[in-house]
């Protein structure tokens, strides 16, 4: 069903939830704590865990596959907590079935998926948001006011990337299988490293990707989060564990990529990003999570190098955030600029990246 010039939604918003996991419980914390909000449904393959936070978080209707929840004419929005490979098929029935949708990143297993999903946001005239969450970083934004206000010059350079140490997600589960979540280290992690990467340079776009990826550490039995044991077996490891690539961007410059799940090395939940301008330079340094000096500001006066510390503790990152735009977005009634066009565009990036490794050549966009 095609649902032609819908009218404003009435508040609160009435909400569905599909997914048990990390992600849902996440999905339905933010929105529950939203008071233009109401959580009305919920949907999961696990009774036990269905019927606990049905009753944690007093949410009156549960089903056990989503169907159930998209059918219904009593709610304005489908929340997908779910594993990757069904991002696509319930977006697009929810979409059609004139919800706004909010989805879990990444926002499908690939490039084609997402523009699919992004033309049902347009034909239907709803609105198509995606969990980019550490985005909203407080070091993130202050880094893109810094470079918008003040500057470092023309950036020719970015290098970024996420390393972990032993941080392969259920070693053994839908994480590391190709058909189920679309990658491995770059599709999970790296998505969010793109994404706030290309939000503080502005948006340039990417043209061309040369990349590898490796899942030697994945299919050995090492890298697990639990890392008691050597619990898979041999070959059953189907994505990669890290990825390197070299982007080159619209307006020159370029980026130096590297995301690992797993590796023998210092690195153990780092996340870093580094902003090489002509005039300064802009390095935001997150370890384990830490809240306070994250961000450096590099620069040159008279020849005499300098680094600034600014005071920014950093606050943000929650889902609850990107939950509060969303539903600001769905009140404000101008949808149109929320359909998911630069989700879009980080799902064709690592199609791009994924590509190259697999031709072991540079891919255009």
């Amino acid at each position: 069903m095609r649902v032609e010039n819908p009218p404003l939604t009435a508040e609160p918003l009435r909400v569905g939830v599909i997914g048990l996991g990390h992600a849902g419980v996440s999905h339905i914390e933010a929105f529950n704590s939203n008071p233009r909000s109401f959580l009305v449904a919920i949907a999961g393959n696990e009774p036990e865990r269905l019927g606990a936070l049905s009753k944690q978080y007093n949410i009156g209707s549960i089903a056990s596959d989503w169907e159930t929840i998209v059918a219904r004419d009593d709610l304005d929005v489908i929340s997908i907590a779910t594993p990757n490979v069904l991002h696509h098929t319930i977006a697009i029935a929810a979409l059609n079935s004139g919800k706004h949708v909010f989805c879990e990143k990444p926002l499908a297993l690939n490039g084609q998926q997402s523009r699919e999903m992004v033309e049902a946001a347009k034909s239907n005239n709803r609105i198509l948001e995606v969990d980019f969450n550490h985005r909203r970083r407080s070091d993130i934004q202050f880094a893109r006011s810094w470079l918008e206000s003040e500057g470092i010059g023309r950036i020719y350079h970015s290098r970024a990337s996420w390393k972990r140490r032993a941080g392969i997600p259920g070693i053994d589960s839908w994480f590391t299988s190709k058909e189920s979540a679309g990658g491995g280290a770059l599709i999970d992690l790296g998505s969010h490293i793109i994404d706030s990467l290309l939000f503080m340079l502005g948006e340039p776009r990417v043209l061309a990707v040369s990349a590898v990826t490796h899942g030697e550490l994945g299919r050995a039995g090492y890298g697990g989060m639990d890392r008691s044991s050597k619990s898979i077996e041999k070959n059953n490891f189907a994505v990669e564990d890290l990825a390197s690539a070299l982007l080159r961007l619209s307006d020159g410059s370029s980026i130096a990529l590297e995301i690992t799940w797993a590796s023998h090395a210092v690195d153990d939940e780092d996340m870093s990003f580094e902003l090489l301008g002509v005039e300064g330079g802009l390095r935001i340094f997150v370890s384990r999570y830490a809240q306070q000096e994250t961000l450096s500001i590099f620069g040159d006066r008279g020849g005499i190098p300098f680094t600034l510390k600014p005071e920014v503790h950093v606050t943000g990152g929650e889902v609850s955030l990107v939950v509060e735009d969303f539903i600001e977005a769905i009140f404000s009634g101008n949808w149109s600029n929320h359909r998911g066009v630069f989700a879009l565009h980080r799902s064709e990036i690592l199609d791009a990246c994924y590509k190259s490794a697999a031709l072991g050549k540079e891919v255009t966009l």
